[in-house]
């Protein structure tokens, strides 16, 4: 029996796995370097500040991480991608495509949104015509463009009790990510 009170079953919308938080070096210091640039990642050699994944809008269980020049060529094009990165300890997911330029950001720029010195958010510049964007409300600096903001969600590692932890802050944690959902 159908009830009319129930909302449709949404498997775009469902939470997915993208790795570790000790997985995603920690971008303080962004200078001019771009996010896909190779940075020290933990103990281990290097990689990408940032991770890109392909996550299909009508079944988010299908999503796939793309790398290199795949980005440019995946078949669904920069629509369908998400990109996860953490700056100053913070774990952030976003659309990979600039919403002003159809640029993917995973070649952008993270900074921070400053007020008389004072660090009020965070945000990225799109590197084609410079645009930035507030990493929390996706607001654009200029006009009415708005990027894609995904929710992050900080899941204990299976297998770990609520109070151990071998690792530091929490870098043990894995990381889970959906489409923010629409209200209304």
């Amino acid at each position: 029996m159908t009830s009319w009170f129930t909302a449709p079953s949404r498997k775009g919308d469902a939470w997915f796995y993208v790795g570790l938080v000790s997985s995603f070096p920690d971008i303080t210091d962004s200078g001019s370097a771009s996010l896909s640039e190779h940075r020290p990642c933990g103990e281990q050699n290097s990689g990408p500040g940032c991770k890109v994944f392909n996550v299909p809008a009508t079944d988010s269980s299908q999503a796939r991480q793309i790398e290199g020049d795949s980005i440019l060529r995946d078949e669904g094009g920069l629509r369908d991608q998400v990109l996860v990165f953490k700056y100053k300890g913070k774990i952030h997911a976003i659309n990979n495509r600039c919403p002003h330029s159809s640029y993917p950001l995973s070649e952008g720029i993270p900074f921070d949104i400053e007020d008389f010195g004072i660090a009020l958010s965070a945000g990225i510049t799109c590197p084609k015509h410079g645009w930035s964007f507030d990493l929390f409300s996706g607001r654009a600096d200029r006009a009415n463009y708005k990027l894609g903001i995904w929710e992050i969600q900080l899941r204990r590692r299976a297998g770990t009790a609520a109070g151990e932890s071998n690792e530091k802050d929490g870098d043990d944690q894995e990381v889970w990510l959906r489409r923010k959902q629409r209200m209304g």
